[in-house]
């Protein structure tokens, strides 16, 4: 369920749910965490694994552009250990889990936040009880027939059940090997954790909320995120960055508050960085940074009012240009996130955009295709106004596995859609403007670390450029 482009920067996140969910469960199982595309497994190396392992039961998470792979990989699992019972997880699960259920290798899905119910699953069936007495959960009886649990969704975790949930940075360190997994934006090596869950705004495009964590917004206690803050030092001491994949870190001001304050009084030294809204102010950013904060990645989407308007972002340009204006003034980088492709989209809001870039000047730049979701606000306005060139998220992939655009307006085609996002990474990171934002960087507190980070980056998004060129040459041949 990682996000599908991995390939512009290099970037490959962590399995951060499913770590989440093989910490609650080793609770009283013995539980093996397998990461097959960081680990750079094959089919048969995935199979003969589990055959060693012999699992009882096979949990696969799944996301919207890997679904066909990710059954497959259960079909292949599940001829192997016939007598495994089968789950399928992950965001599309809220949407698509009759297409799920539908494979004879699937004995049951879950849908939402899934590492409670996956526990309650697995204890039911160890006791013979009906699995679909768990919220969230749809099984698949052996006459055929599927039965769903009164619930529709498994109730969301409560604070407390998530202060009581195993620090995830213990599952990485038994699990996997954190040197396998790369952000552009963050100090190599880092790792992911979550401080909260939910999201309570309405961005139209955004899936998570949406078809997974939900709107109701639960944030762990600030001990409880510092203590593991100060056990990934202890304990994983080559990491360099810990990266907050909150869907809105820092939400609630008086936590944000006490979090900073309590990082200081400790006196614990380590580097972090967050996704946040363009709402914070320059006090807050300030003792941020003080508090070891090195970044900050922020979705600006749009250079247009009018587009933030329609995609419910609530805010406004002027907010997006005071927040970037107080970040560089409080010492903190900016990952900026803009979006090409959202409903209102024109050439003049996407020189609009282009101008804010210019004006904010983010030290780094990720400009997306707009994505359209099932089960989003997004995808069923695409839908309903035809301007979708295929419906099924399978097919948003190209043959490198980079994201493709899938969205035709009257005025502004897939096409130049595509080009336009290529083109805006270019003319930013091949300006001469930008070297000063990059000597910035290299010039601060680790900064041969943000050289290596920079440099790894580029020659990703080059190999990127490079298969673009080779994809467009080959379909002018074809043609």
């Amino acid at each position: 369920m990682r996000w599908q482009e991995t390939a512009r920067g290099g970037t490959l996140y962590y399995p951060i749910w499913l770590a989440y969910a093989t910490g609650v469960l080793e609770e009283e199982y013995e539980v093996r965490l397998v990461d097959a595309p960081a680990e750079g497994l094959k089919l048969n190396d995935v199979v003969r694994d589990a055959e060693t392992f012999k699992p009882d039961v096979i949990v696969v998470e799944t996301s919207f552009t890997s679904r066909r792979n990710d059954l497959r990989v259960t079909e292949a699992l599940k001829s192997a250990i016939p007598e495994a019972y089968t789950v399928i997880v992950g965001p599309p699960i809220t949407v698509f889990y009759d297409r799920f259920l539908q494979s004879p290798a699937v004995n049951a899905v879950i849908r939402g936040e899934y590492d409670l119910a996956l526990k309650e699953l697995v204890n039911v069936l160890e006791i013979g009880r009906e699995p679909e007495s768990v919220g969230g959960v749809s099984v698949k009886k052996p006459d055929g027939t599927v039965k769903h649990s009164k619930e529709s969704l498994k109730r969301p975790m409560s604070t407390q059940e998530m202060n009581s949930l195993p620090f995830v940075s213990k599952v990485y360190k038994r699990h996997l090997n954190i040197r396998n997994y790369f952000l552009s934006s963050a100090l190599y090596p880092e790792v992911q954790i979550l401080s909260s869950r939910g999201c309570p705004f309405h961005c139209t495009f955004c899936e998570w909320p949406q078809v997974f964590t939900g709107r109701v917004y639960r944030v762990r206690s600030v001990e409880n995120v510092v203590e593991e803050m100060e056990w990934i030092k202890e304990n994983l001491p080559e990491v360099k960055e810990i990266v907050f994949e909150d869907d809105t870190f820092g939400l609630n001001r008086k936590w944000l508050e006490r979090f900073v304050d309590e990082i200081i009084q400790r006196g614990l030294e380590v580097t972090w960085s967050a996704q946040v809204r363009a709402t914070l102010d320059y006090e807050i950013m300030r003792k941020m940074r003080k508090a070891g904060c090195r970044l900050l990645i922020v979705g600006f989407e749009s250079g247009s009012d009018e587009i933030l308007k329609k995609i419910k972002k609530g805010i406004n340009v002027e907010q997006a240009k005071r927040f970037a204006r107080n970040a560089k003034r409080a010492g903190v980088l900016i990952h900026g996130d803009f979006i090409v492709g959202l409903p209102g989209e024109t050439k003049e809001t996407i020189k609009a955009t282009w101008e804010l870039i210019k004006e904010i000047k983010p030290e780094i730049l990720q400009v997306s295709i707009a994505t359209p979701f099932p089960g989003t606000e997004f995808y069923e306005w695409l839908r309903r106004n035809g301007y979708l060139r295929v419906e099924d998220p399978a097919d948003y992939l190209d043959n490198y596995g980079h994201q493709k655009c899938v969205i035709d307006y009257l005025d502004l085609p897939a096409e130049e859609i595509q080009k336009t996002v290529n083109r805006m990474l270019m003319r930013y990171y091949l300006s001469p403007s930008y070297i000063p934002l990059a000597l910035r960087q290299i010039l601060r507190e680790h900064g041969f670390e943000e050289l290596k980070r920079i440099l790894r980056s580029a020659v990703a998004f080059a190999v990127y450029i490079e298969r673009q060129v080779f994809l467009k040459a080959a379909r002018q041949y074809e043609n």
